[in-house]
């Protein structure tokens, strides 16, 4: 079986050890063909708090770390500059 790994954008981590990342998942619609852009929001644990609003992070499928996360932040692919 494949972990499962997604790539999005960091969009609060106001909380202390995880973040909240945007996976945007782009298809084409069935009928229409247009492409459509579908967001799911992720919680994903950071344990250093590295992770600040707009960086671009690989987040790993993990076991159940609370109630809400499963996610696992691996690591930081761009950083929003301060």
């Amino acid at each position: 079986m494949a972990v499962k790994e997604r790539v999005g954008l960091v969009i609060s981590n106001k909380m202390q050890k995880t973040v909240v990342v945007a996976v945007e998942n782009r298809s084409p619609h069935p009928k229409y063909g247009k492409i459509v852009v579908k967001t799911k929001h992720y919680k994903a644990h950071d344990e250093e708090n590295k992770c600040q609003e707009g960086d671009r992070v690989r987040i790993q499928e993990t076991r159940p770390l609370s109630k809400t996360k499963r996610w696992n932040v691996i690591e930081i692919l761009t950083s929003e500059p301060e």
